[in-house]
């Protein structure tokens, strides 16, 4: 018996040393990003302005050039994979991306899979509609018999269930851009977004409007799994690096202040 006991106690040990010896061993994301030469990034490339195609079908778009102008001075190659908003998360924890770059809430349901960096901007969560709806602020969709359009698995859509329990809430798989197109046929009576979203659909859908009142404002970031600090760190640092010369104000102020990157993308 106690020949036995000896034996077990080697083998559980033997096992967990083997096991050790492996995660010592194991490639971490950064190790892995530098042995390929290349950062794959996980987007939702449905509607401007975080991440799009543009008018010559180039993919664009502020957390795509975020990623570019890291990728770039780590001198690696960057590699876009387009998902739907729901499939952003299992796509990361798969390992088939290294980072999400989206517009994506750091909710507490959504840190219990995967890790934050620092907020990169802010963004203000509105509710809009067409010009003639009879709605004038986002309190006035708050009633039985109103369906509010919003993203699929969004934080927009779990502010309306919040903010506007009434309405009938109504998630659409394909982003803002299919919450906008369900509201110019007809399908739902309003939706919930966020500000430079909306103004980038305005210019050109004609009697599309913002409601007044800003729903919510929420930080946003990008996300690495779990065992990624390394990669994790670097992102903190270089948003930092680029906050303090001046590029990232500089990006914000053309894609998600303004309209301005209307004129060459659209």
């Amino acid at each position: 018996m106690r020949t036995f006991t000896k034996l077990a106690v080697a083998t559980v040990s033997g096992a967990w040393l083997a096991l050790a010896a492996t995660a010592s061993f194991a490639e971490t994301t950064m190790e892995k990003i530098v042995r390929t030469g290349q950062m794959t990034i996980a987007v939702q490339t449905q509607g401007p302005p975080v991440s799009f195609i543009d008018k010559d079908g180039k993919r664009t778009g502020l957390a795509i050039e975020l990623a570019q102008l890291m990728a770039d001075d780590m001198e690696v190659e960057l590699v876009i994979q387009d998902y739907d908003w729901k499939g952003l998360i299992p796509a990361l924890l798969s390992g088939k991306a290294d980072f999400i770059a989206a517009d994506m809430t750091p909710t507490a349901k959504r840190s219990m899979q995967v890790v934050f960096t620092e907020p990169v901007f802010f963004s203000e969560t509105i509710a809009f509609a067409m010009k003639d709806s009879g709605y004038t602020s986002w309190q006035d969709l708050n009633v039985a018999g109103v369906s509010v359009g919003a993203t699929q698995a969004s934080s927009w859509a779990d502010i309306t269930r919040k903010k506007i329990p009434n309405a009938e809430l109504k998630e659409f798989a394909g982003g803002t851009a299919q919450t906008v197109q369900a509201l110019v046929s007809g399908r739902i009576n309003a939706g919930v977004s966020d500000r430079g979203t909306i103004a980038g659909f305005m210019s050109s859908i004609d009697g599309l409007v913002m409601l007044d009142g800003t729903i919510s404002s929420e930080p946003l970031g990008f996300a690495v799994r779990p065992d990624s600090l390394h990669l994790l760190a670097a992102l903190n640092n270089y948003m930092g690096l680029i906050r303090s010369d001046g590029r990232l104000e500089e990006k914000l102020d053309y894609w998600w202040n303004s309209t301005n990157w209307e004129a060459d993308h659209k």
